[in-house]
């Protein structure tokens, strides 16, 4: 088996991975390496946790370090560029090199001045990358190398314009690098428009999963699914992933579990950016073993040890769920995937199998617990939507259940309005239909005892002396 001195990178970086317990490269880095250090384009194709982000990061030091210049690293979520940061970090450290994470939701003035430290590395994604460009506090004119990773997921989420316009400020000789776990047709273009004569590495089929994960399938009523989630989640009592479509069904989700006594937090795109690192910090550390997360964190983010995924939902998207498969059974690791899908869905189910080109484990329903809620989590719940629900400044508006109390005992929302008696008086027998009324249309006099609609000319359909009758007369006359 080599090891990264067989591979010919410098012996200080060599050996600085060895320190941290990294001696032999994985398959795609053993392809990679070599071909990049050449200084050739590359188009690598790989299932997702095989270490692409040391294929393109180690070759990318040894250029800097030989030709000068700078390097480029563009990805499609915070999460990724916050990932592909702390890479970085960890091996950057004998080669003396600095990088600077520009992404949206974080403090721009920090961003500008870690710009004006002149970086050796820039790590972004590409709707703040084209801000600074626009602003001119970014210069990409001594660009050595370019890396567009996650390319598919950023062709899916509408990033080709931001990419073009990106181009248009890289200069033309340079080094690209491309990497990806699946490949698409926008890409072979972005391939075909940006890439000079790539060599493509593929260590698996596009589209294939890992063969270390065990995939399940439950065909589930929609009311049934939080009660099969529970019993996986009794059996299974590592760290899970619970991937669920939408943002709002996730707070739904999460919110259930928690009441049912697990510790769990979510992550979708409502979250702000520390929101988001606190909550993958926690989870990494073991603060809570379930995160309820939508697509955004489907694609490289990468947690060792992940026991378990949980597709809730079936993706949107046929590709989403092999990178949400890939969460688990990372680095030689064994996982296991259960995905819930109702009889209706049976054509996502076959279009799924179809693009991995392998079937799914049907799994017979077991028996399912009964729905349950922690007492303690629910009277904890119900305490804070009280709370929420109390007026911030008391002294000013008063006690809620004081004001309550007092309504109650003057019996203001009680009294009850007694009818009106034939003199017109209120509190005086029943009400009579013969007495004048005025209309809110008709303000003139009116005793036919209903509200007159006016026709053309601020008339009433039957003129002035049938306006005057009343509803006696009328019957009598009919």
């Amino acid at each position: 088996m080599k090891t990264f001195k067989d591979l010919g990178i410098p012996a200080k970086l060599a050996d600085h991975l060895s320190t941290l317990g990294i001696t032999n490269p994985t398959p795609v880095q053993t392809k990679a390496i070599p071909v990049a250090r050449a200084g050739k384009d590359i188009v690598g194709v790989a299932e997702t946790g095989t270490g692409k982000t040391f294929a393109f990061l180690i070759p990318m030091f040894e250029r800097i370090k030989k030709q000068g210049g700078t390097g480029l690293v563009i990805l499609p979520t915070r999460e990724l560029a916050q990932q592909v940061e702390d890479e970085f970090i960890k091996i950057a450290k004998p080669m003396h090199l600095k990088c600077v994470r520009l992404v949206g939701g974080e403090d721009y003035r920090k961003q500008l001045r870690g710009l004006k430290a002149r970086p050796d590395v820039i790590i972004a994604t590409p709707g703040r990358l084209i801000d600074h460009l626009q602003q001119k506090t970014l210069n990409l004119s001594k660009l050595t190398s370019l890396v567009f990773d996650e390319a598919d997921r950023m062709m899916d989420m509408g990033f080709l314009p931001q990419i073009k316009q990106v181009m248009q400020f890289v200069p033309a000789k340079r080094q690209t690098m491309l990497f990806s776990a699946t490949m698409s047709g926008t890409i072979k273009n972005v391939i075909k428009q940006y890439l000079k004569n790539p060599e493509r590495i593929e260590i698996a089929r596009s589209g294939k999963p890992s063969a270390n994960v065990d995939q399940q399938l439950y065909i589930v009523r929609e009311e049934d699914k939080i009660r099969l989630l529970d019993h996986i989640l009794h059996e299974y009592t590592g760290l899970v992933i619970v991937f669920i479509r939408t943002k709002y069904r996730a707070k739904k989700i999460t919110k259930s579990l928690s009441q049912m006594g697990y510790k769990v937090d979510e992550l979708h795109s409502n979250r702000t950016q520390n929101q988001r690192k606190r909550v993958m910090e926690g989870f990494r550390s073991g603060k809570f073993r379930i995160l309820v997360a939508t697509d955004i964190a489907a694609r490289g983010i990468d947690v060792p040890n992940i026991e378990a995924v949980v597709n809730y939902d079936i993706p949107d998207q046929t590709e989403d769920y092999v990178h949400r498969i890939g969460r688990t059974g990372r680095a030689g690791n064994t996982g296991i995937a259960f995905t819930f899908a109702m009889r209706s869905q049976s054509r996502a189910i076959r279009d799924i199998e179809k693009f991995m080109g392998q079937r799914l484990n049907l799994r017979q329903l077991p028996s399912l617990p009964a729905r349950r809620v922690d007492k303690e989590s629910l009277r904890q719940f119900k305490a804070d939507k009280r709370r929420r629900h109390e007026p911030k400044n008391k002294k000013k508006y008063g006690d809620r259940s004081r004001r309550e109390d007092s309504r109650s005992e003057s019996g203001s929302r009680n009294k009850k309005r007694k009818p009106f008696s034939k003199n017109g008086d209120a509190g005086q027998g029943k009400s009579d239909w013969n007495r004048p009324f005025k209309s809110r249309r008709n303000r003139s006099a009116n005793t036919s005892g209903r509200p007159s609609f006016r026709g053309k000319n601020n008339q009433s359909g039957g003129g002035k002396n049938r306006r005057t009758r009343s509803v006696t007369t009328r019957r009598s006359s009919r």
